[in-house]
């Protein structure tokens, strides 16, 4: 069981930032997180991976009022994503030619579902942008539906002022991303921790 729950976590890992390089690849926008990231990254000149990890580590700081724990998969999620999807952009191809960008952005998107399921369903703790956002509803009382849109328009905004890119993959992923893991999560929860994996929220870029 330990082995299986370990392998899930790490493939699903690994897929979401091989996701992330499909959305950048496919030129067609990206979810609100990655707009983020990806205006950092521009303006920068570090890699997304790179900034990636460094969000994730600055929000895990943010964690320390909310009283949030992180957990082994937490820990595991803010380095492998960000390693997975500089790897994902050396190994994809820019696609220039609109068949092909929707192709790739929606191989993205259920690359992104199935990679969401296998890590949630693994039970190991959520990403640092899960627990922001379930932290935040836990100590002011708001819903997480609000905690969650409040959190993502505002990264969406900061990202898209800083250059990332916002499209219609952004509108797609915003759709279907909830209702996809939804459906995918059950085939993937394992372990003692099945009600409580079964109930994590289905954020962007966990």
């Amino acid at each position: 069981m330990m082995t299986r729950r370990l392998v899930q976590l790490f493939t699903g890992l690994a897929m979401y930032g091989i996701s992330l390089a499909m959305f950048i690849r496919a030129g067609l926008g990206l979810d609100p997180w990655d707009v983020f990231h990806q205006g950092l990254a521009n303006r920068t000149g570090l890699s997304i991976g790179v900034v990636v990890i460094a969000v994730s580590f600055l929000v895990l700081l943010l964690w320390i009022p909310l009283r949030q724990m992180p957990g082994f998969g937490t820990l595991c999620n803010a380095i492998l994503v960000g390693v997975f999807a500089d790897i994902g952009l050396a190994l994809i191809p820019t696609v220039s030619y609109l068949a092909g960008q929707i192709g790739l952005l929606a191989g993205a998107v259920l690359a992104n579902a199935v990679a969401s399921a296998c890590y949630i369903g693994a039970g190991f703790g959520p990403g640092a942008r899960d627990g922001l956002m379930t932290g935040l509803a836990r100590r002011t009382g708001w819903t997480v539906r609000f905690s969650r849109t409040l959190i993502e328009v505002t990264v969406l905004a900061a990202g898209w002022l800083l250059g990332g890119s916002v499209g219609v993959g952004t509108v797609v992923y915003a759709l279907a991303i909830g209702p996809l893991v939804h459906l995918l999560l059950p085939r993937f929860v394992v372990g003692p921790g099945k009600a409580s994996a079964a109930r994590e929220p289905t954020t962007a870029n966990c």
